[in-house]
């Protein structure tokens, strides 16, 4: 044991040079465990549990580090990263820009999803330094989906809020934990392809899960998630590392900082410690262990949405018309008082259509509860984006908060309506929506946990797809979002229409799984239409 402590110690002024010269015992005998360490000598548990004790303390009193190229230096390959950010809103742009000139290669990355193409985490997967991607949304990324779908890039797609609170556990100390998002999906059985081979077979499945039943309903297990370094972005700290996030910035970030080994956290302000009032901090100074100023602050806007200002629309589709009819129809399930999650595309177009004499409040799974209209130009703030990555605004009452504790709203039932689009869907309430094996990418971002929380589902979707292909139909043929655990059906339409281009009236109140779930399409226009008028 002496020398196991002694020769660490002796070993880490040595690599003073490498690690910076003002660097604490800390961060020296970490950079030895991880680069001085002989790789054919395997350590006892015991003597791990030693040195990783040893380096963990004293922490400087200072955390501030001179530059961001300097809070990555030890970064080394095959690390394991977690790193903040919903789309492009609170990601560490300086320590993504700093560790892309580095250079560490076969990296493992858990981000929620892979900035875009020359941004974010898209620069680290143009330059062939990420091995694993374990994240709930591709999104617009193409080059994220075509490393994927040709076999160069493993990705272990997991639901949002699962991935939020495999993050929250592993940094709280929980090793494993049941939910019931993703029972019976091919992530329960290992079916998810995690690495395609060139020729576009499977080469990697995803790791089956175990399930439980808890009160008649399956669960299963998820593991928790910690990281060998936690890159973040924060609005404001201190010198101890307190830190406080603005607007929907704050997403992932917490959740991550405190599940990495090492936290290093991107700021746009720097105080001195007592600055901050306690009760204003959003995350304790214990989980931060470097702090860098950010150097470059581009906080590019992925999808700038403005409010109409009255202007003119000009010409509409008719596939702009169907879709306007199927959200106001959408609208009509809102009641006062509800709390509303609405997907991407359709969905939100229901809120336009709110009903006079109703108020809801719009839960966005990234972080706001009481979201407002789209900004003025002069309004728009790349620190307040929706869902579906469009600038927003907040109104009175509004409330902020993390992903983990928004999908702890979700999982925990008290939203009271989710509507959401769709690629098929079954009478029995199975519903697909994120993936067509091998040819498109996009993720299932909150759309598990939204459908497995137990609250109203309403989907919403056009009667076929381009070419005229069905999205009705008996059996979902692509992977569910969500399973039903019974087939029982109060209302549907005959099975002689489906996958027709006849009328389907609503399914409703078919499952305990999706409690009500109604799917509201363009076929029925004309009746409705004249019952509206």
């Amino acid at each position: 044991c002496l020398c196991a402590f002694a020769f660490p110690y002796f070993r880490a002024r040595q690599l003073g040079p490498i690690v910076g010269k003002n660097s604490d015992p800390y961060t020296m005998i970490s950079a030895l465990l991880r680069r001085a360490a002989p790789a054919r000598v395997r350590l006892a548990p015991s003597v791990v549990f030693a040195l990783r004790t040893l380096a963990s303390g004293p922490r400087p009193v200072n955390k501030v580090v001179s530059s961001a190229t300097e809070a990555v230096q030890d970064v080394p390959d095959n690390a394991t990263l977690l790193i903040g950010g919903f789309g492009l809103c609170g990601i560490p742009e300086s320590l993504i820009t700093a560790l892309h000139a580095r250079g560490p290669k076969n990296l493992t990355i858990v981000s929620n999803n892979a900035g875009v193409d020359n941004f974010g985490i898209g620069i680290l997967l143009e330059n062939r330094q990420v091995k694993r991607m374990v994240s709930s949304y591709v999104g617009e990324n193409k080059e994220f989906e075509r490393q994927y779908l040709s076999g160069e890039l493993e990705v272990e797609l997991t639901p949002q809020g699962t991935l939020a609170e495999r993050l929250r556990a592993g940094g709280a100390g929980i090793p494993a934990f049941f939910t019931p998002t993703a029972a019976g999906t091919l992530i329960e059985d290992g079916s998810q392809p995690i690495r395609y081979a060139p020729d576009g077979s499977v080469a990697l499945y995803s790791d089956p899960r175990e399930t439980r039943e808890f009160d008649g309903r399956k669960y299963i297990m998820e593991r928790g998630i910690t990281g060998d370094f936690a890159l973040v972005k924060a609005w404001k700290a201190d010198t101890r590392g307190n830190l406080v996030f603005r607007g929907t910035a704050r997403n992932f970030n917490p959740d991550c900082a405190m599940a990495g080994k090492v936290c290093v956290a991107e700021v746009e302000e720097i105080v001195e410690a007592g600055e901050i009032d306690p009760a204003d901090i959003h995350l304790p100074g214990v989980y931060v262990h470097r702090i860098i100023k950010a150097e470059q602050l581009e906080k590019r806007i992925e999808r700038l949405t403005l409010a109409q200002d009255g202007q003119a629309e000009g010409a509409v589709s008719d596939g702009q018309r169907r879709r306007e009819f199927i959200a106001k129809r959408a609208a009509q399930e809102f009641r006062d008082g509800m709390y509303v999650n609405l997907g991407i595309g359709i969905p939100t177009l229901a809120s336009n259509y709110i009903p006079a004499g109703v108020r809801i409040e719009l839960q966005s799974e990234n972080g706001l509860l009481g979201m407002g209209p789209y900004p003025q130009r002069h309004e728009a703030d790349a620190d307040f984006i929706n869902a579906g990555k469009e600038t927003v605004t907040t109104i009175p009452g509004s409330a902020l908060f993390s992903s983990s504790e928004s999908f702890a709203m979700i999982r925990g039932g008290h939203i009271d309506l989710t509507i959401l689009g769709g690629l098929q869907v079954a009478p029995n309430g199975d519903l697909a929506n994120w993936i067509i094996p091998g040819k498109m990418v996009k993720g299932m971002g909150g759309a598990m946990d939204l459908v497995s929380s137990g609250s109203r589902v309403v989907v919403t979707m056009e009667h076929t797809a381009k070419g005229g292909k069905h999205k009705i139909l008996n059996q979902c043929s692509l992977p569910v979002t969500g399973k039903v655990r019974s087939m029982h059906v109060s209302r549907a339409a005959s099975s002689r229409n489906m996958g027709r281009s006849a009328k389907c009236s609503a399914a409703r109140d078919f499952s305990p799984f999706l409690r009500a779930t109604c799917c509201l399409t363009a076929v029925d226009m004309t009746r409705e239409q004249k019952a509206t008028t």
